[in-house]
């Protein structure tokens, strides 16, 4: 469930794990654990902490929250594996959940177990890729857009997840909480969000469908094959899965899709390598998706709003990790002003009507 062997790194010296207790739990909860253990860390993702389990020729992917206090109902480790433990069966995009750990005891933390994929992530740090190839860039628009659509067309019932969250009043929910997460992860300089608050809050739009919604759907949480980009091998990150309203999923990723008119504030916010001759533009991803799917589109300006909202908090909640000295990675020193750019394109998308 994450990119290839060169996207591991050697265990970040405040991210390491105690194996005097993992190596036991492991051998006698896991089938496969046989031979010696190694383990080492994937140096993608700003959240959750993703390790590759090596037992002799066996890989397994371990996945368990951030360090420190967390909000609640983040990272939820018994969702993902709850969702990947029984997916998997219905859509093969789902990597298998073979064990879930919730004895703090062992890591401190809910952890689960999985089968490991091979493939590599799309990322802003691999953009060569993709240079150059204009048809290429159209098949991986179009197979991004497709993947998303085929997942809202799940049966839940028939993946054993027919009773996964409260679908009835979702969105409105989702508004209220993550209003709530905003205040709760305020620091002295973080910008003033009231004004785009209490426009999403104003105008709710009514759900249309209840589908299973990925919650964290982008380009660099899908995993493409290495023979061709274009096909998908794994879609990644499930810990905010549940069922709800599909336009919640696009919205997150078109915020996440850049283009080569957006301005540079905006690209450092939320770039991904998408704004190459081929890839689809934003209004051409809805266009796709709304025509394999059938859903309504018309009001997707508030979701985009919403969404944009949506990942400041995200960033957010992860900057205030780094400031309060939760985790020492430096990547996050720059999340602040990303906040701010994401905060000012919700007021221009706004402001545009």
């Amino acid at each position: 469930m994450t990119t290839s062997d060169s996207e591991t790194i050697d265990v970040r010296p405040d991210e390491k794990v105690d194996l005097t207790r993992l190596e036991p739990w492991l051998r006698e909860n896991l089938d496969g654990a046989d031979g010696p253990l190694s383990l080492r860390q994937f140096g993608g993702g700003h959240a959750n902490l993703t390790y590759l389990l090596t037992f002799g020729d066996r890989e397994f992917v371990l996945r368990r929250p951030p360090l420190g206090p967390i909000a609640p109902s983040s990272h939820d480790m018994s969702r993902e594996h709850r969702i990947l433990s029984r997916l998997w069966r219905q859509w093969d995009m789902a990597p298998r959940s073979f064990v879930l750990c919730t004895d703090h005891d062992i890591l401190g933390a809910d952890f689960h177990v999985l089968e490991r994929r091979h493939g590599f992530v799309l990322r802003a740090t691999n953009p060569e890729v993709t240079d150059g190839e204009t048809e290429l860039c159209r098949r991986i628009g179009e197979m991004v857009a497709d993947v998303l659509a085929s997942l809202h067309m799940v049966d839940t019932n028939k993946a054993g997840l027919g009773d996964l969250g409260r679908p009835e009043g979702f969105v409105e929910r989702q508004v209220g909480g993550w209003s709530k997460r905003w205040d709760a992860a305020l620091d002295d300089d973080a910008p003033d969000a009231s004004a785009v608050m209490t426009w999403f809050q104003a105008d709710i739009p009514q759900a249309q469908a209840a589908t299973l919604v990925h919650n964290d759907y982008k380009l660099d949480n899908i995993m493409v094959a290495h023979d061709d980009p274009a096909r998908a091998v794994a879609v990644l990150d499930w810990d905010m899965c549940t069922r709800g309203d599909p336009l919640l999923d696009l919205a997150n990723l078109v915020i996440y899709w850049s283009e080569t008119s957006d301005n540079d504030v905006w690209r450092r916010a939320v770039y991904m390598p998408t704004d190459k001759p081929g890839f689809p533009t934003r209004a051409e991803l809805v266009a796709r998706y709304a025509e394999k799917t059938g859903f309504d589109v018309s009001r997707f300006g508030w979701y985009e709003v919403f969404g944009t909202f949506k990942v400041a908090v995200i960033l957010q909640q992860i900057y205030i990790r780094y400031l309060r000295g939760q985790t020492q990675d430096e990547r996050f020193a720059i999340l602040g002003d990303r906040v701010k750019a994401l905060l000012q394109r919700c007021e221009d998308l706004i402001a545009r009507g």
